[in-house]
């Protein structure tokens, strides 16, 4: 039997959630979210102009922690930025898993939504800060490596602890990446040499 009205705001978020961790954010309809709060579709849109909309409430509390790091790491450089960077992002993985799950394998179209769009910059900024601002390609690829994987292992291990899940992604992170204040100095390349 269909309700008027749902109890509340957050079950309709909560059974979003529930709908794109399962569906996808793209398989998911308003009336999929809409069936299983037990409300038509228009309450649903009473309180969210849209699927976008819903989306984006969803995922303002990590989005808002993802701009605090970002807050954070601006003037760090070398290890101090990779260090910040590490904790602040393993951090917010374990934290947000079930907002990271929603958006597993779907976050490159998600970025082209207006209310997304400032993410991709954060994310090149979080990346840089990981490879401690270094212009090696292996510090710059192990950083990206590294974020993709953090984020997909926190919706993958849904059966380890926060704790534990915490520290093996550290563990992983700090022997993965060599500090750059550590790292001696790039060779010049061969057509470094000749020019």
């Amino acid at each position: 039997m269909v309700r008027a009205v749902p109890d509340t705001h957050g079950e309709i978020l909560a059974a979003a959630a529930r709908q794109f961790t399962v569906t996808g954010y793209r398989g998911t309809s308003l009336q999929d979210i809409a069936r299983e709060v037990g409300c038509s579709k228009a309450t649903v849109l009473y309180h969210f102009a849209n699927k976008e909309a819903l989306l984006a409430e969803l995922m303002a509390p990590a989005i808002e922690v993802l701009r605090s790091l970002d807050e954070q790491l601006t003037g760090l450089t070398g290890a101090a930025a990779q260090e910040v960077a590490a904790q602040g992002f393993v951090d917010l993985a374990v934290r947000f898993r079930q907002e990271i799950a929603v958006l597993r394998g779907e976050f490159p179209e998600l970025l082209c939504q207006p209310a997304f769009a400032h993410i991709q910059q954060i994310s090149d900024r979080l990346r840089d800060a990981l490879a401690g601002h270094s212009d090696r390609p292996a510090a710059r690829i192990a950083a990206l490596v590294l974020l993709a994987g953090i984020s997909e292992a926190c919706g993958e291990f849904a059966d380890i602890t926060d704790d534990d899940l915490r520290s093996a992604l550290l563990t992983l992170v700090r022997r993965a990446v060599e500090p750059v204040d550590a790292l001696p100095p790039q060779q010049p390349t061969t057509e470094d040499k000749d020019s």
